[in-house]
């Protein structure tokens, strides 16, 4: 019976080792789709920050000093209410604002978000049905904080659209 509990004791941490690789593993794998980890070219990288995050598309060290994302979910009513009956939720968009400049030019075009994600589309209650197509159509993106309080001021003065990424 010499040398029994040895090989036992090897296949023990064999197994162990084995379950810890397999875990890394499943860690690493969603650290990279939540874009959480790396230099930010997962799910989500520059994409997502949308105009109003700050800073530009900057050297390596500006990106490794960015801090975590906080999401917001913003309510933003699009004005072709047609557009959003093609959206679903998990959808990427970019959010575009077409602001009055009086020239008639296309001058007053700019793009708010980039790769925001629809998180939900509301339906329209019918009570209102006749005037939602005339006031356009209500989705809820999540986007960065700052990203969120541009989309808010622009809906004031400014007819929101939106583009499928």
């Amino acid at each position: 019976m010499r040398g029994g509990g040895g090989h036992r004791l090897r296949r023990a941490l064999w197994l162990q080792r084995r379950a810890l690789a397999a875990g890394l593993a499943v860690t690493a794998a969603a650290l990279a789709a939540t874009g959480l980890g790396g230099d930010g070219a997962g799910a989500g990288g520059d994409a997502a920050y949308g105009v109003g995050a700050g800073g530009t598309a900057g050297a390596a060290p500006e990106r490794a000093r960015r801090p975590a994302r906080l999401m917001s979910a913003a309510p933003v009513r699009i004005a072709d209410a047609g557009t959003v009956r093609l959206l679903r939720p998990g959808d990427h968009v970019d959010v575009i604002a077409a602001g009055e400049t009086g020239t008639g030019s296309g001058s007053g075009v700019r793009v708010l978000a980039k790769g925001a994600r629809v998180a939900e589309v509301p339906q329209a209650t019918t009570e209102g049905s006749e005037g939602s197509a005339e006031d356009g159509a209500l989705i809820v993106l999540s986007v960065p904080r700052d990203t969120a309080t541009a989309l808010a001021g622009a809906s004031i003065s400014s007819q929101l659209a939106v583009s499928l990424c």
